[in-house]
């Protein structure tokens, strides 16, 4: 039995103006039409719609899912098999954040700041303090550090905690957006590396794309930190400094 594009659009909770839309980039063309011209459904275009906002809902841009759901080696239950563990692996971040959003609640109510015996627990090998000298003698007279400096004495435990789990997020998407063969230059990415320029403003420092490239650079040519960030996937740093230097390249078109 065939839908009509209201009945699709309640169905899937969609605007009857996105269906259209779908169908006119070819992501989602119907199988058929009525009579009088109308757009009808089948079993298998709400089966391609179903994966359509799965991958959106994982936050693929629509020229990807184009290309993904269009490839003729298009496997459905390999599809669902990896959106079950992006997804199980988002829900096992949100409820890490989640901790960290109320546990920042408590210690703000407390008032406890952070110790340097806390922070290193927080972050594990990679100790931020032990770079804490030679950062003041390279950036110390920068706003930039200034900055940063007085943001980070006011940070408590739960605080750091909660930068670590938002640092190590966008680090993950990073490493899935390089493991599944995407280009620094595409859309998808450097949306990442935007909302990582933001998180660097939001937590340390107001970032200049300018900034954030240089950050990139310093991911690669500074020994300690590529060795950190390729623990996560080799070559990630170098991803990582081009999605950096195409968003800000981005930036500087627009």
């Amino acid at each position: 039995m065939s839908l009509t594009v209201s009945q699709v659009a309640r169905l899937a909770g969609v605007s009857v103006r996105t269906l259209h839309h779908y169908d006119e980039i070819g992501l989602l063309r119907p199988s058929g039409r009525s009579e009088a011209g109308y757009r009808l459904y089948a079993q298998s275009d709400l089966q391609r719609l179903q994966q359509v906002l799965f991958f959106k809902e994982l936050g693929f841009a629509l020229e990807e899912i184009i290309r993904i759901v269009g490839d003729p080696a298009f496997d459905l239950r390999a599809a669902l098999l990896m959106q079950r563990q992006l997804l199980t692996e988002r829900a096992t971040r949100v409820h890490a954040l989640l901790k960290s959003v109320d546990a920042a609640l408590e210690s703000l109510e407390k008032g406890t700041v952070m110790t340097k015996e806390e922070m290193f627990e927080v972050f594990g090998d990679f100790d931020p303090s032990k770079y804490e000298d030679e950062a003041r003698e390279r950036w110390g007279n920068t706003e930039a550090y200034k900055e940063s400096a007085r943001r980070a004495a006011r940070y408590t435990k739960k605080d750091w905690e909660k930068i670590k789990a938002e640092g190590e997020e966008l680090t993950r998407e990073l490493a899935a957006q390089l493991e599944a063969g995407r280009a620094p230059t595409e859309p998808g990415v450097m949306e990442l590396a935007e909302r990582h320029r933001g998180y660097i403003s939001r937590w340390f420092y107001p970032c200049s794309h300018e900034m954030h490239r240089g950050l990139g650079e310093l991911y690669v040519n500074d020994p300690r930190f590529t060795a950190n960030i390729d623990r996560v996937r080799p070559g990630l740093a170098e991803y990582t400094r081009d999605a950096f230097r195409a968003n800000a390249e981005r930036a500087s078109r627009s």
